[in-house]
Parts: C-alpha cells; structure tokens; sequence
C-alpha cells in the first residue's frame, strides 16, 4: 500500500521529470555571450595558511562560462553545486580544477572564476611582541579551457610611507601616510601569501599594526623616517623583490601597484608597473 509520503515523492518525480527546461532550448538571435553564470556569492572557504596550515574564511564568488549563440541560458544552480564540492578546499592547484569541472559540466568551452576572501594573519608588535590579527585583501582568478590555462592571484598590502622629499627640506618631521600595495602575479610555483607579504612590507616606510604599544609607536615612527619611500620606489622594489623571490619557477607575469593617501595633498599618489608578457585570461574573456 503506498503511503502519502511515498505518493507526494512520486508526484515530485513525475512534475520534475516534465518541466519544460527551457534553458536548453534554442536561441534564433545568434548572439554569443562571452560570460554568464553567477557573481556575488558569498561563501564560507578553506585556504592554506603557513603558520596554521589552513584557515577558515568568507570568499566573494564569481563564476562564469561562455556561452555559444544556439544556447538560450545556462544551468545557474551548478555553478553552486560544484563550487560547493570544492569550498572546504581552495589551493592554488583545485582552483583549477573546480573550474574545469564547471566547465565540463555545462558542456562549455571556458569557465572563468574570481574568489576574493580577507586572509588573516597574526602579527607581533616590534619591540613590545603584543599580539594581533592583520587582514589582508586576498583572490584566486583563473580561466580554462582546451587552450587556456591561467591562474594568478592577487594580494593586498597595507602600508605606510615617508616622503624622501619632505624629509630633505624639513628642519624637522616628514609627512607620511597610509598607502595600499596591489601585485597580481601569474602562479608557475607554490608560494605563502605571508611570505608576499612581509616582502611588500619591507619594501615601504614600514608595515601596519592592529596593536601597538607606546614603545612600539616610537620604533614604527623611527623605522619609518629612516626609510622614506616615494610611492615609485615602493613599486621598483616590490618588483626587484618579486623577481628575485625564493620560487623554484620564477614568476612569468606580474604587475605591482601602489597608491599613497595623502596627508598634505587633496589627491593621492600612484605608480604601476609589469613585467614579463601577460597572457589572455582567455578567449572573449579579455580584461
């Protein structure tokens, strides 16, 4: 004898079975789209750390595919499904791979995906070794496909800087300010974000504290005046140290920017550079 469970279940099947499924139709207006899926999903992710092994965060998710012209719509729900396999293991190398399964699945030629977390890391005080947590600003970008096979990541660096300039017409003091150091480098090895970031740091005036003690405000304020930095020089040295940094592969691609918020100025200051030849995300999928 069925049971009203059971027949409701069955009724389920029966009504899922025979719902018009009208994104696979066909589309007559011959338009190709170069990206479509789902952008703004905030998930919860895992993420190697160095001191820790791994950490838990909130990630920005976006994640697309193409779409060929005879293609109404795409099948958004498996975007979720497949990145929610793929959440509690976000490494440089399953970034990929969770991509190229988004890919196969909605039968496409590229998949493209950006995921952007805050990344914490507990930093010491100089000279008082009192403890706190730092954030910084963290993505994986990747793109596949039969002929594309990108993945770079970008970090985020808060900074402070010391003007050389004001410094050499002062009888005493110098401006300095707050700056955000950017660099996206094309992954060829394994890194730690950390490591990326203490280098950016010592290429500033100095780095940034959640906690700092009176003792530890006249070592920052010292350190800072003793290393004046134009926001050029930031760049040109975070650029020498990424060329140089202790990878097996060195890097094929990079960028670096840097923008100071003036204390004295009602604008802010900007450099950028590259290196190396930046390669296409991929095809249509162009920056």
């Amino acid at each position: 004898m069925e049971t009203k469970a059971g027949k409701q279940t069955n009724d389920v099947r029966e009504n899922s079975s025979s719902l018009r499924d009208i994104q696979n139709e066909e589309d007559t207006r011959e338009i190709p789209l170069q990206k479509v899926g789902v952008r703004g999903l905030e998930y919860p992710v895992l993420v190697l750390d160095k001191k820790n092994k791994t950490q838990h965060t909130t990630a920005t998710v976006d994640l697309f595919v193409n779409l060929p012209h005879h293609y109404k719509g795409t099948h958004m729900s498996r975007f979720i499904e497949i990145f929610h396999k793929h959440h509690d293991n976000l490494t440089m190398k399953h970034f990929l791979e969770m991509l190229n399964e988004i890919r196969e699945s909605l039968s496409a030629q590229y998949a493209y995906g950006v995921v952007t977390f805050p990344f914490f890391v507990e930093k010491k005080a100089p000279v008082s070794g009192e403890a706190g947590i730092m954030s910084y600003t963290c993505s994986y970008e990747g793109s596949v496909g039969d002929d594309v096979h990108n993945f770079f990541i970008s970090i985020a660096v808060p900074v402070t800087t010391l003007c050389p300039c004001s410094k050499a017409i002062s009888r005493y003091g110098a401006h300095n300010q707050r700056g955000i150091v950017k660099v996206k480098l094309l992954y060829s090895d394994f890194f730690w974000i950390e490591d990326i970031i203490s280098m950016i740091e010592s290429c500033a005036s100095g780095g940034l504290y959640s906690v700092l003690k009176r003792k530890d405000e006249k070592w920052v304020t010292e350190h800072a005046y003793e290393n004046p930095r134009f926001v050029e020089d930031v760049v040109r040295e975070v650029y020498l140290g990424l060329r140089s940094f202790p990878v097996e592969k060195p890097f094929a691609w990079f960028s670096v920017e840097a923008e100071n918020f003036e204390s004295i100025h009602n604008h802010n200051a900007y450099a950028y550079t590259e290196y190396g030849h930046r390669p296409l995300s991929q095809k249509g999928y162009n920056e």
